[in-house]
């Protein structure tokens, strides 16, 4: 037996711990009963986390990509960070709006299921355009907010309420509109930063020891790791909307200049700014055809 080929089974437990931890924590979210259980509840999926970052660096250090593993890898986050939070977020702080707040939790779910099934699309496209089984290196960008980032908010809501006891001036409303705006970021055209393709480079080391001495000061100071936690990706959503719109204004710059060149005949060439590879700033009928309108069915499927 050659037991090389049983490395291609190593990162797909990773992605099936990760569905353990989801459904460990659908488990204690649907029968807790107190404050503790949805903590622990917040806390699997906070492992989830963990298996869920693994299972992509093992594979890629193991050389295993295998497309059963990526489609395995977007179902395991559509339990752990769609279905777990969902019901958490319901659980925690969306039961006084009745079944409102069940359609609010629900709108989170299929968010982020459309989500991933957006991103294993045009992951696809762009593997078909280079080469039939070629795996691409990781963009700058991933078009809307990725369902880990979006579960993180919630998940590190609970875990700060548990921990400092601050629910008391989070109102159910807040929890709902923050439920949609995740929401909304997930299946939205924002570009937010992959942070896949950092090189070691003077100004990655620079941000790197910014990141790591902020967290420093403020952990020194009392406050609790959940905490800041919640402030980098808090500050890491704000960053993807500040980029997206000097990214709108620069293509729009460049239009009307080249739409300026053209209109007085002059041969000017306007170089289009830095922007996001293929997805940024796409034409009005790309929404469409990510959504399949313009795809050609396929006779061996049944839709």
């Amino acid at each position: 037996m050659d037991f090389r080929k049983t490395y291609y089974i190593l990162p797909n437990l990773f992605t099936l711990s990760s569905v353990f931890c989801g459904f460990i924590s659908v488990s204690l979210s649907a029968s807790g009963q107190g404050g503790a259980d949805l903590y622990q509840a917040a806390l699997a999926i906070c492992f989830g986390f963990f298996f869920d970052t693994a299972d992509g660096r093992v594979a890629r250090l193991t050389k295993t990509q295998t497309d059963l593993g990526r489609d395995l890898d977007s179902l395991a986050d559509v339990v752990t960070f769609g279905v777990a939070p969902g019901l958490l977020v319901y659980k925690w702080g969306l039961t006084s709006f009745g079944r409102w707040g069940m359609f609010v939790a629900g709108l989170y779910v299929c968010a982020g299921t459309m989500r991933l099934a957006r991103f294993n699309v045009l992951s696809r496209r762009e593997e078909l355009a280079g080469g039939v089984g070629v795996y691409k290196a990781p963009g700058k960008y991933t078009l809307g907010l990725s369902i880990p980032a979006a579960a993180s908010v919630l998940v590190l809501m609970v875990i700060v309420a548990h921990n400092v006891g601050v629910y008391e001036w989070v109102s159910g409303g807040f929890v709902a509109v923050l439920v949609l705006l995740l929401s909304y970021l997930m299946v939205s055209r924002v570009h937010f930063r992959s942070f896949k393709d950092l090189r070691p480079t003077k100004r990655t080391f620079g941000l790197v020891a910014l990141i790591v001495g902020s967290v420093v000061v403020i952990a020194s100071a009392g406050v609790d790791k959940a905490v800041v936690f919640l402030i980098l990706i808090s500050a890491y959503i704000l960053l993807g909307f500040a980029e997206s719109i000097l990214l709108l204004k620069r293509h729009l710059f460049a239009q009307r200049q080249l739409r300026l060149s053209r209109g007085a005949g002059a041969a000017v060439v306007v170089a289009a700014p830095e922007a996001p590879p293929a997805e940024d700033l796409p034409p009005d009928d790309e929404v469409l055809r990510e959504l399949g309108a313009f795809d050609e069915p396929d006779p061996a499927s049944d839709k």
